[in-house]
Formats: C-alpha cells, sequence, structure tokens
C-alpha cells in the first residue's frame, strides 16, 4: 500500500513539474507581439490563428492526454504549419508580381532599344546621303576647276591669232574685176572656215601710183575681195579686216597692182553651232 502511495505522489509531481514548465513566458510572449517583424513584401506579418495556452493545448489535463500529446496529429500538425502554408502563398504572389514587373521593363528596354537602333540607323542614312553630296559636290567643284582652266587657256588664247593659208590676187591697170583664178581661190580659203570659229582674213590692196591715188585705188581693189567674199561665202564683214596699202612696197613688189588675202585663225577652235 506504501509503495501505491508513493507512485501516485511521484507522478504527481511530475506532472505537476511539466504543466510548469510548459507554460508560457509572458514577458516573452509580450515581447514578441509587440516587436515588429518585417516581411518580404513590406506588409505586416501574418496573424497566427491559434496560439496555445499551456502545455495541454486547450485539452483537459489527463492521463491520457499526458501520453497521447508527445504524437502529432493531422489537426495539430495543419494548425501548427497553417502559417508557413500562408508565408509560402505571399511569397508566391510575390514572385508573381516580380515576373510580371520584370516583363514589364525587359518590355520597356526593348522598345527603348528599337527605338535608338531606329533612330541610329536613321542618323547613319543621313551621313551617308551627307557623304554622298559631298562627293557630288567635289567631284562638281573638280569639274568646273577643270572647265575653268580650259577656259582660262581659250582666252588666254582668242586674241593670238596665226597665218595658216595666204593667196595673192593680179589685178590689170585700172580694173577691179575679179578673175576666175581669183575666184577660185577666194572659193578654197573660204570652204576651210564654213565649220569654224576664232578666224579672221586680212585683205591687204596694193596698187601703183603715188600718194592718197594709190591709196584710194589699192583700197578699191581690196573691198572688191572683201565683197566676193561676204556675199558669195556669207563671211561677216566683223572677221574681214580691210587695208589700203596704196604703193607701200614689200619685198621688192612695190608698184605691182594686187591684193594679199590672207587667213587668220586663233588657238581656239570652236566648232559652229
Amino acid at each position: 500500500m506504501k509503495n501505491r502511495v508513493s507512485l501516485v505522489l511521484f507522478l504527481c509531481a511530475v506532472l505537476t513539474l511539466s504543466a510548469f514548465a510548459q507554460q508560457p513566458n509572458s514577458s516573452t510572449t509580450t515581447t514578441q507581439a509587440t516587436t515588429p517583424r518585417e516581411t518580404a513584401t513590406g506588409e505586416a506579418p501574418l496573424p497566427v490563428p491559434y496560439k496555445a495556452e499551456n502545455w495541454w493545448d486547450g485539452d483537459d489535463p489527463g492521463l491520457a492526454w499526458l501520453v497521447l500529446h508527445p504524437y502529432a496529429s493531422k489537426k495539430y500538425v495543419r494548425r501548427n504549419t497553417q502559417v508557413i502554408q500562408d508565408r509560402i502563398n505571399e511569397l508566391d504572389r510575390l514572385t508573381a508580381s516580380n515576373s510580371g514587373a520584370i516583363k514589364d521593363l525587359d518590355s520597356r528596354v526593348q522598345q527603348g532599344l528599337q527605338l535608338a537602333s531606329t533612330r541610329t540607323k536613321l542618323a547613319d542614312d543621313h551621313a551617308t546621303d551627307a557623304t554622298n553630296k559631298a562627293q557630288q559636290a567635289y567631284q562638281s567643284a573638280s569639274t568646273l576647276n577643270s572647265r575653268l582652266t580650259t577656259s582660262e587657256a581659250a582666252v588666254g588664247g582668242i586674241d593670238q591669232f596665226k597665218a595658216t593659208n595666204q593667196t595673192e590676187i593680179r589685178f590689170h591697170s585700172g580694173q577691179t574685176v575679179l578673175s576666175k583664178e581669183a575666184k577660185d581661190a577666194l572659193d578654197q580659203m573660204a570652204d576651210q572656215v564654213k565649220t569654224q570659229r576664232g578666224y579672221i582674213f586680212e585683205v591687204q590692196g596694193f596698187s601703183s601710183g603715188r600718194g592718197q591715188t594709190a591709196i584710194t585705188n589699192s583700197k578699191k581693189l581690196a573691198d572688191s575681195v572683201v565683197r566676193y567674199l561676204m556675199l558669195s561665202h556669207d563671211i561677216p564683214s566683223y572677221r574681214i579686216f580691210v587695208l589700203g596699202m596704196g604703193n607701200t612696197p614689200v619685198e621688192n613688189r612695190a608698184g605691182t597692182t594686187r591684193v594679199e588675202v590672207s587667213l587668220l585663225k586663233n588657238e581656239v577652235q570652236v566648232a559652229k553651232q
């Protein structure tokens, strides 16, 4: 009998000590409740749906619960893991939100890159167009410079005439009529300049006699040649230079009644339009 009483007293002592050991620390609980905790989303932590009052977890103290409490039931596990599941769900929502933000940022980055590529291509096109225009301008300037050099050379030689053909037409004393031989010689000279420019005819008349009378007669002889060139070959008057030389001695031919015709051309050969 004494042994039974001792065993019962021992079990009661053990149960009492276990119950006191499982009582929650009020100061610790208060501290945890008043201390805010941070979460990944920056929101307030999820509330705990259940808070045990003591070691018996709301059950009546007894020997049966003393044996069963060390083993976790489905309800017990579900109740204590619900907070973890809620936190996982919160993290899933945060992950989905971050994924959406990343996709939106990627879309905007792609649009920015496409816009930058388009503007870069446009700038390249403008630069290529400017380069082509610069090359065209350079080529035009080079062509113009070449033409200017040619024009300067042409202008420089425009009044430099050289004799290319000469003929002498004889007249009988007191006559101004051209013979057939004289006309043939003038025709040959005129045919050389039908499609040309940059030429002049120099017509010098010589006559026997003295003084003003000889000069007047030589001028009449030269005029007969000029008249033939103008009427028969359409030689403009500004291309004919006429002189009445009188009886001026030239190369020991003084006193000879004649007309000397010279065809002079400059260095610039321009085709007739």
